[in-house]
């Protein structure tokens, strides 16, 4: 059997929060593709499974398992060694193979180094691209779809420890060069159908190694955060021309009405020209702001108050919502799209996806009932602004935006909250009858049962034809598949 590397034995393995563990039979950390393929032989011959994990930034089950834990930062290198065979029509496009276990942050300091950027992103940059490749992540603005639709060609590894490049039907790759390289060691698949299946897979599908992403040359952006109310924001929305003149649109929102009726902050982001000349007021966010939440003692502090007087939640989020205004910040653009101060507090989430028919209204209004039956009830509170966020529909089968333009609900918890957990499951329910889609690297309560998954996601079917596949053993299954019925 060809080398798989080093390994450990029964250590257990925690996510970034620490909410999700696992004491896998053994941990590996390969360097090649050539070693994850041993690797999943290895597990298929053992008679166990193999799951593949990044940074640990989710707050899912999606990456845990009982049996071989492959980490995925020793793949990690931009570009990567991976030849291209790239066809003519494409030498002169901006494209970057990535390894998969190579955080966004990393990414964006190459990119940079090259005089391009990733034409958009999420609010954080500590995960992986696999990771935000395989379950759909996505920044906000409805000409952009999620992260995933960037994506032109995938390696991966399958059952069998089959090498696979998968690509759509006018996919980069030259296939007489490529087989003439690589012979029968490694499948090119050029594919509309695999495709779409591949791109959003949760590491169902196999250990995505590779990831070729198409970019843009450098760019800077403006970002404007103002204070509204729903009220206003929510006539905005009904009318819709402020997603269509903003490159960027997201609102943060509290669904308690204090001084005014249900507080927003609604951040607004556009190209600029170079800021270097401008004042440094002009070239940084909140000052006050940033550094507070990067004193160690904040969160913590922060948390302690939430979790000692829930009470003062609708306070605290009104404060924060207006603590994070800002006429004016210029920067490159991926250091504007990382929202900043934010990311530092300990925090969980779950986040539903609703579509733009005039539902995601609705949903807003469906989100203010539930946090006020659930004060009423239990005294639970929500803890952190919720984020709303705009994404163009995806033709990825299992992604979350799916055949349909979406807005991303994410309902965020500082760690400490009481009954924090039961109020976001409450939040899914409610949003679930509005056709809403759970996000896969988010809290989330869904099941297998009553063919949840198969009324969500209208191309499943399709999604399955190839998963059987590609995971023929069963090797990639996991308490994630057997959860949500994946899984057969």
């Amino acid at each position: 059997m060809s080398d798989t590397g080093s390994y450990e034995c029964r250590v257990t393995w925690h996510n970034h929060l620490g909410n999700q563990s696992c004491d896998p039979l053994r941990i590996y950390r390969p360097e090649t593709i050539d070693q994850v393929a041993a690797i999943v032989r290895e597990a298929e011959h053992a008679g166990t499974t193999v799951r593949a994990v990044g940074s640990g930034h989710s707050w899912s089950d999606a990456a845990l398992t009982g049996g071989f834990l492959l980490e995925t930062d020793q793949l990690a290198r931009a570009p990567a060694p991976e030849r291209e065979f790239l066809r003519r029509e494409w030498a002169e496009r901006h494209l970057v193979r990535a390894e998969a276990g190579i955080r966004v942050k990393e990414l964006n300091s190459y990119l940079d180094g090259q005089g391009l950027g990733l034409s958009n992103m999420g609010g954080y940059d500590h995960q992986t691209v696999a990771g935000v490749i395989s379950t759909s992540t996505h920044g906000s603005g409805i000409t952009f779809g999620p992260l995933n639709d960037f994506v032109r060609s995938i390696d991966l590894v399958a059952s069998g420890g089959r090498v696979f490049r998968v690509e759509p039907e006018n996919g980069p790759t030259d296939r007489a060069r490529y087989e003439a390289h690589h012979g029968a060691r490694r499948a090119l698949v050029q594919s509309d159908h695999w495709f779409r299946a591949v791109a959003v897979g949760m590491g169902c599908m196999g250990v995505v190694c590779t990831a070729m992403l198409e970019v843009e040359p450098k760019y800077f952006l403006r970002e404007v955060r103002n204070f509204h109310t729903w009220q206003r924001v929510r006539a905005d929305l009904e009318d819709g021309s402020v997603l269509e003149r903003n490159r960027h649109y997201e609102v943060l929102f509290s669904p308690y009405q204090r001084k005014h009726a249900y507080p927003c902050l609604v951040t607004t982001r556009n190209y600029t020209t170079d800021p270097g000349r401008r004042p440094l007021s002009k070239r940084t966010r909140n000052w006050a702001v940033e550094l507070a939440s990067a004193f160690p003692l904040t969160p913590h502090v922060i948390n302690l108050l939430v979790d000692l007087k829930p009470s003062l939640s609708p306070f605290l989020l009104e404060n924060a919502i207006r603590a994070l205004i800002k006429d004016e910040y210029d920067n490159v653009s991926y250091r504007v799209l990382n929202i900043g101060a934010a990311n530092v507090l300990p925090a969980y989430s779950c986040e539903i996806g609703v579509p733009m028919d005039g539902r995601h209204l609705e949903a807003v209004e469906r989100i203010i009932q539930v946090a006020a039956e659930r004060r009423r009830l239990g005294d639970v509170y929500q803890s952190s602004p919720i984020s709303f966020r705009f994404v163009k529909a995806s033709p990825a089968y299992m992604s979350m935006m799916n055949g349909r333009g979406t807005m991303m609900i994410e309902l965020i918890q500082l760690t400490r909250s009481d009954g924090g957990y039961e109020l976001l499951a409450a939040y899914e329910e409610a949003l679930y009858e509005l056709d809403g889609r759970p996000h896969w690297g988010q809290v989330n309560t869904l099941t297998g049962s009553h063919e949840l998954i198969a009324s969500m996601y209208p191309d499943y079917g399709k999604w399955l034809e190839v998963h059987r596949e590609l995971n023929g053993s069963g090797v990639f299954d996991s308490p994630f598949t057997k959860r949500v019925g994946i899984s057969e």
